[in-house]
């Protein structure tokens, strides 16, 4: 008898915390991304060499961004809604920092959901922990209004990145080799 609240508040607590890297991420990462990912070290440092080359304000507001120590994802919840904004670096052009739109995480009882709710470009996707100051976001690239596509449907819609938590209201997932125009996209995130 006493155990059933032990259990229904271990039951409570699991839910909570973002999906286990416990071999579900690798069963459905497409081999494509696992290359991604995989490449993620060489295919940054590329896309910041070149994103140097870009408007010296928008260089100094990366830097900024990426020199924020990096912290514990197991301490936070990020449900609810988020700013959040999209940097491309290297590729058809050195940097572009986009304005911030709305994003919002959900949980649905098996992890974080996020979804890019305005702006014209957009994710939906999920996240996997990979290790305590990092996880991998699995996710489906859409256009406007499109309804997004099953994660795997093809290189043209699947996303992978890791994210990142550098403090109480701000995060960020970094996107390697993305399908469009860049050679590193950042989601940036803050309340």
């Amino acid at each position: 008898m006493m155990l059933r609240p032990l259990f229904a508040a271990i039951g409570l607590l699991c839910c909570t915390l973002p999906a286990l890297a416990d071999g579900e991420v690798q069963k459905l990462i497409t081999p494509a991304d696992k290359t991604r990912l995989d490449k993620y070290g060489e295919t940054r440092k590329a896309a910041l060499a070149e994103a140097k080359a870009g408007n010296p304000a928008e260089v100094k507001q990366l830097d900024a961004l990426l020199a924020k120590p990096v912290v514990s994802f197991s301490d936070k919840d990020l449900t609810g809604n988020w700013q959040c904004r999209t940097i491309k670096a290297g590729g058809l052009s050195p940097l572009v920092i986009y304005g911030w739109f709305k994003c919002k995480v959900t949980d649905d009882g098996s992890g974080w959901r996020l979804e890019k709710i305005s702006g014209s470009q957009r994710t939906q996707g999920r996240f996997f922990d990979d290790s305590e100051k990092r996880a991998i976001y699995l996710g489906s690239f859409t256009v406007n209004e499109d309804p997004a596509k099953p994660y795997g449907s093809g290189p043209q819609t699947d996303q992978v990145g890791y994210a990142f938590r550098t403090g109480a209201s701000e995060w960020r997932i970094e996107f390697p080799a993305p399908y469009y125009e860049s050679k590193l996209d950042i989601l940036e995130f803050k309340r």
